[in-house]
């Protein structure tokens, strides 16, 4: 039986710590989404998410999923080889892909005249927070395959 190689511990230990400096970016970029979507839509939409208004929480769940797919993809297509290099190419198209995003979601929220101040204050789920929630996906992927 052979033993463990000798560079097991480090490959485990690099591997440890690419992870972690990648869920840090991961975070930082997700909570910058989250704060872009807030700040783009009527009213404070954590205190929204808060009270349980249940179309401010589709539209905040689905923009989350949205900025996932550009931070996913932006960390897999440049996360491979260097390390710091990985790390810096996945923020700066993490980020890009976030303002891109987040500026045609609006877009389209103007488009198609929506009043997102009536529909995220809603007490009662509307049909209509689900077109809304597609369009943050549907756009989040876009942007995280052309970061691809």
């Amino acid at each position: 039986m052979n033993g463990i190689d000798s560079h097991f511990f480090a490959t485990i230990g690099q591997g440890v710590g690419a992870i972690i400096l990648y869920a840090i970016v991961g975070l930082i970029l997700m909570l910058i989404g989250f704060w872009a979507i807030d700040l783009t839509t009527p009213g404070k939409l954590y205190l929204l998410v808060r009270e349980g208004r249940p179309n401010a929480v589709a539209v905040s769940a689905a923009g989350l999923i949205s900025m996932a797919f550009v931070v996913v993809i932006a960390i897999n297509a440049w996360g491979v080889g260097q390390l710091w290099q990985g790390l810096i190419a996945s923020l700066i198209y993490g980020l890009v892909g976030i303002v891109v995003q987040v500026i045609a979601v609006m877009v389209m929220e103007w488009a198609a005249k929506l009043d997102m101040d009536t529909l995220l204050h809603e007490q009662a789920y509307k049909p209509l927070s689900l077109v809304i929630a597609a369009a943050h996906i549907a756009m989040g992927l876009v942007v995280a395959v052309a970061v691809s």
